[in-house]
């Protein structure tokens, strides 16, 4: 039996996640619901929950100030927010799933049955470490993205992407340690994460860190080479967007 704890200060809404998962999830049981950080902490301690739904904006702080304070290292967690875009951000960076207020039914059920089928055990404390350090930052910009292989889950800092390229429905992502990982997303979820952060999708294939630039060589479309050496092509649609950029820095 999969022990669960509803984390949501409006009464309607633990109301709602509790009797669709009565419906449609024998496996898990609700065995407290809270609202605030102290009880949810104290709730948490006391049943050791496996499975945790957890709002962000609570009246005593947030659902980050519980994680702070309490073992996750076993729990899997869907966190609960309205359209906070820093928010959902943070939580995409550190591979978490979440459902947005109000609530579709559909959308909750289906998470929820993602979140029982992922295998990620022996790897919370990285996802953890991601969330609460994206979150805590007072900064616009995060510092951290999870990156889940089939067989391994990474916690990089944005700032060591030296670039990305596409492979299919997959994203290999070359860092400044020489490390490659090749994550099963398409390189458009990495150009909407990271677009923000100095990103530029000059290619269809390649998403570059505008701060790894060696020089940009201008015949033809151009093609841009970077501090690795690997040498990127640039497509005629971004080549102006590319030497706006540059002017901006003069």
């Amino acid at each position: 039996m999969i022990k669960a704890i509803i984390v949501d200060d409006e009464k309607n809404s633990r109301e709602v996640i509790s009797e669709l998962v009565k419906e449609c999830f024998d496996e898990i049981k609700i065995v407290a619901q809270t609202g605030d950080v102290k009880t949810s902490v104290e709730a948490i301690d006391k049943y050791q929950p496996n499975l945790l739904f957890l709002d962000i904006d609570l009246p005593d702080g947030t659902g980050f100030d519980i994680l702070k304070k309490v073992d996750y290292a076993n729990m899997k967690v869907v966190f609960i927010t309205a359209h906070q875009e820093y928010a959902i951000k943070a939580i995409k960076f550190s591979a978490f799933d979440f459902i947005l207020k109000p609530f579709n039914s559909g959308e909750l059920i289906k998470t929820v049955r993602r979140v029982l089928d992922e295998q990620t055990a022996g790897n919370n404390a990285l996802r953890f470490e991601s969330i609460l350090s994206n979150f805590g930052n007072s900064l616009p910009e995060l510092k951290k993205i999870v990156l889940k292989t089939s067989d391994r889950i990474y916690l990089v800092n944005v700032k060591d992407i030296i670039r990305c390229e596409a492979e299919n429905n997959y994203t290999n992502f070359y860092l400044a340690n020489r490390t490659k990982i090749m994550v099963s997303k398409t390189i458009k979820t990495y150009e909407t994460l990271l677009s923000e952060h100095e990103f530029l999708r000059v290619h269809q294939s390649h998403l570059v860190n505008l701060n790894f630039i060696q020089h940009f060589d201008k015949p033809d479309g151009g093609m841009l080479v970077l501090s690795d050496n690997s040498t990127i092509p640039v497509s005629h649609q971004k080549r102006g967007i590319l030497l706006d950029y540059f002017s901006s820095l003069t």
